[in-house]
């Protein structure tokens, strides 16, 4: 085996929740979101493992502005577990707006991995859930794998790619954010504190 294929072969592309909620029509619209797509699905043919994240809600998910009366959407609330944003009720588990955006290639996945389904903790992270205590299982999986080196691309840059970044950074593997396949939501300066985060977690910020 060459190096290249070994190096190949100990990466993988984490696709974060490019899902019809996240575009433009949807719930929780991230700016330009669908332009990422192409993008995304063209970066599959570097890898030979490939993992996609998909938020999946409970209904009256506790992170949801609509289950906190006179709470807004984008808010703050202390939860058990921290601060936490209050969001528009989004990735509500079979919905069209949980689904895959239609133009995601999502054939060459090797795992699509679900997170945020216990009602009681929102889960930006593909990692562990908001509590920084409850693990998704994809560590394991991962490294049963052998894999060491990860490049993330996807929705948003400031939440769900940024914790999924800063928590595998801290789990011990190398890792890339390829900016350019991937938009922010810019919730009062959040994105610059992503970047700024991630660097300072020796994430590797590319174009």
């Amino acid at each position: 085996m060459s190096q290249s294929d070994l190096e190949r072969r100990k990466s993988a592309l984490l696709i974060i929740d490019v899902q019809n909620d996240f575009c433009e029509g949807g719930a929780l619209a991230v700016p330009d979101g669908s332009a990422i797509v192409s993008r995304v699905n063209a970066m599959q043919d570097e890898f030979s493992t490939i993992i996609l994240t998909q938020d999946w809600h409970p209904a009256h998910h506790s992170s949801f502005a609509s289950r906190h009366e006179g709470k807004d959407p984008y808010s703050l609330i202390r939860m058990p577990y921290g601060e936490q944003v209050l969001w528009p009720d989004h990735c509500v588990q079979g919905t069209i707006g949980a689904a895959f955006h239609p133009d995601l290639e999502t054939k060459n996945a090797n795992l699509v991995l679900r997170k945020g389904m216990n009602a009681a903790i929102d889960s930006y992270s593909a990692f562990l859930e908001n509590d920084q205590t409850t693990p998704t299982g994809l560590y394991g999986y991962l490294n049963t794998l052998g894999i060491t080196t990860l490049t993330l691309c996807g929705l948003a840059t400031d939440y769900c790619v940024r914790y999924s970044a800063v928590d595998a950074a801290k789990l011990g593997f190398e890792v890339k954010v390829r900016l350019s396949a991937c938009r922010a939501i810019d919730l009062d300066g959040s994105l610059q504190a992503a970047l700024d985060d991630m660097h300072a977690h020796g994430v590797i910020v590319e174009d």
